[in-house]
């Protein structure tokens, strides 16, 4: 007589899996960055954009207000010039998902033990990495012509940018989630605030001279303290009342950002 033995099955036990912030992401910014990467053509003109607006906007400044402006022209604009490539880079960090709606890909990267964060926090980076780069070649086309580079400045000035865009990129990533079944509508909200934003932070002209009213909004607008903040920075001083609102203006953006961004998120995983 033979006895049956019946395997018991044995219980696996499924280990949680654990994220890292730091590690998540880069990865998801290493992943944004392979299309940009496969597309030289674009990074180059990305690269030499800040340059021309440069040429043609610069020469206006220095002839009409070259002399009322401190530390001359260049110290001013030059740092103007990196907040607004900083501005439209990371504000347009959601239309590339409104295309993942399309194919698919975001809902696949839902599923993936990646930190919600690091979703919004890679996806803005990718947008610094273009930045630093510009940074560099502007920095050096535009020291021969009287540009000041102060390192220590420059570089807490480009930390300072990497805070406030990831902040921006989120909202972006979220107002992308809001509009992904009206994708034009995307474009005309970015549009719509990104434009008074620039004019109301004294980016491109002096608000000293404008109107009252200007000059009050001003106030109210997180840009301009950044833009404030970069100036200050570039020029040299790295501990000053304007750097110390420029970056609790970046960290309540980012602290916004992510908030509004990962609730949007969550939600249109539901």
């Amino acid at each position: 007589m033979t006895t049956l033995t019946v395997p018991t099955p044995t219980q696996q036990i499924t280990q949680p899996v654990s994220r890292n912030l730091f590690r998540d992401t880069s990865f998801v910014m290493r992943r944004e960055l392979k299309p940009v990467l496969r597309d030289p053509f674009s990074l180059i003109f990305g690269m030499i954009q800040p340059l021309v607006f440069l040429a043609l906007f610069g020469p206006l400044l220095a002839g009409s207000l070259g002399g009322s402006l401190d530390g001359g022209v260049w110290q001013w604009f030059v740092p103007a010039i990196l907040v607004m490539t900083t501005l439209f880079g990371t504000s347009a960090t959601g239309s590339n998902l409104l295309t993942e709606f399309v194919t698919g890909a975001h809902e696949r990267m839902l599923v993936t033990p990646l930190s919600r964060s690091s979703l919004l926090i890679g996806r803005a980076l990718k947008e610094m990495v273009p930045l630093f780069g510009q940074a560099v070649i502007v920095i050096a086309v535009m020291t021969p012509f009287g540009f000041d580079l102060h390192p220590v400045g420059a570089l807490v000035g480009l930390a300072l940018l990497a805070v406030f865009g990831v902040g921006l990129g989120s909202f972006s990533y979220a107002l992308a989630i809001a509009v992904r079944k009206q994708e034009w509508m995307f474009w005309v909200v970015q549009q719509t605030f990104l434009f008074p934003l620039m004019i109301l932070s004294g980016m491109l002209l002096p608000l000293e001279t404008g109107p009252e009213w200007m000059r009050v909004a001003s106030k109210f607008n997180p840009l301009s303290y950044l833009v404030d903040a970069e100036r200050t920075l570039f020029s040299g001083t790295v501990t000053s009342t304007t750097v110390l609102w420029g970056w609790l203006a970046a960290f309540i953006t980012v602290a916004l950002g992510l908030t509004v961004g990962i609730r949007s998120m969550l939600r249109s995983a539901d």
